[in-house]
């Protein structure tokens, strides 16, 4: 016999297929929402982490900023050190200029000429005196220029005061300092370091002056000596020729 089977099984089939369809919707929402949920975490995380990786180099580059500071100031103290050093050095080296510049004003000063102030700036140097005559002006000043530790003179000024002295011109020099090279200065070492070197100088021109006629006298004498060894020997011979 026949089984007919007269319930709604469409229908139901129907609502399966739709809570299936449902369900498979809820799970996708359910899946997308945590991969979303991961995706956002992730981000988040590297977020966080990059956020403290710019900390990190904040934080490094404040420590070199106050490092390069460190390092400024001390190159900043290492120029003045080595300024300070140059100026030492410079001091050290122009110790003895100032004994030699004396010594030679006073070698280079003529008699004529007296001076009556001088002030020294850098390597330059201004003279002011009085002389007996613009000649001896002009002679100070080949004198000047002729000196190792002095260079060229200029002349500043030169007048005629007609005030009935001995010296009634005046005059003002401006002279550039120099210094001899090392061959001249190491050749004047054991004169210009003494003293008397004013005196040394000129002891040696009259040492070879002495030496000289030293060296010339002693031909002269045994010349004049044989003169008179000369005419006893011929007197004799004269006389013997006449006993014969």
């Amino acid at each position: 016999m026949a089984h007919v089977n007269l319930l709604p099984w469409r229908a139901e089939r129907r609502k399966q297929r739709e809570r299936e369809f449902y369900m498979q919707l809820v799970a996708a929402f359910v899946i997308g929402l945590g991969v979303l949920l991961l995706w956002v975490f992730w981000m988040d995380q590297r977020i966080d982490n990059q956020n403290e990786r710019n900390a990190y180099l904040q934080t490094e580059i404040k420590q070199l900023d106050v490092r390069i500071a460190k390092i400024k100031d001390l190159e900043k103290v290492r120029e003045h050190l080595l300024a300070r050093k140059q100026i030492i050095e410079q001091l050290q080296a122009d110790r003895s200029q100032m004994v030699h510049l004396f010594d030679e004003l006073v070698k280079t000063i003529p008699t004529s000429a007296r001076l009556t102030g001088l002030k020294q700036g850098g390597q330059s140097m201004s003279l002011d005196g009085v002389a007996q005559s613009n000649a001896s002006v002009a002679e100070y000043m080949r004198n000047i220029e002729t000196s190792p530790w002095m260079g060229h003179a200029d002349l500043r000024k030169t007048e005629n005061t007609h005030n009935g002295t001995r010296m009634p011109y005046l005059f003002g020099l401006n002279v550039l300092l120099s210094k001899p090279k090392t061959d001249e200065t190491d050749g004047k070492t054991p004169v210009l370091p003494a003293g008397a070197s004013s005196g040394a100088a000129p002891a040696v021109p009259a040492a070879l002056g002495a030496t000289a006629k030293a060296a010339t006298t002693p031909p002269a004498k045994p010349a004049t000596t044989a003169i008179p060894e000369a005419k006893p020997v011929s007197a004799p011979a004269a006389t013997g020729g006449a006993g014969s």
